[in-house]
């Protein structure tokens, strides 16, 4: 029988902000869900795309040269080698796609950031 699962039940359930769990692989690529809140800080992925798509809530993804806003459904790729800083005022739960390669929060280490391990547990 087919695993179906509901991205934003499970970011949701979520009880940690910004510790992205992964829900789905897709070739050598993870899907991921999180509860975000606040500021996550600036860093970059040297090698990897990093798609966003906001379930619930508002995202602003900063940028050095521009700034976008997310809302419900809509996605934003931040290209790989650029430096960004996601940013939610209020609670909001989001998807990512992600290479399997792809450091939670790249080129920096911080108290935010996670290991693929952690990723991987479950909810």
């Amino acid at each position: 029988m087919p695993l179906v699962t509901s991205p934003k039940n499970i970011a949701a359930a979520l009880t940690e902000f910004w510790s992205p769990r992964v829900v789905a692989e897709l070739d050598d690529n993870y899907v991921k869900v999180a509860k975000l809140h606040g500021i996550f800080g600036w860093h970059a992925h040297a090698d990897e795309d990093e798609l966003f798509m906001v379930l619930q809530g508002h995202l602003r993804i900063e940028m050095e040269a521009e700034s976008v806003e997310l809302d419900i459904g809509e996605i934003f790729v931040v290209p790989k080698g650029v430096r960004h800083n996601p940013i939610a005022n209020d609670e909001c739960l989001v998807m990512l796609i992600e290479r399997k390669s792809t450091l939670h929060s790249g080129d920096s280490v911080t108290e935010k950031t996670r290991s693929l391990d952690e990723q991987l547990r479950p909810v």
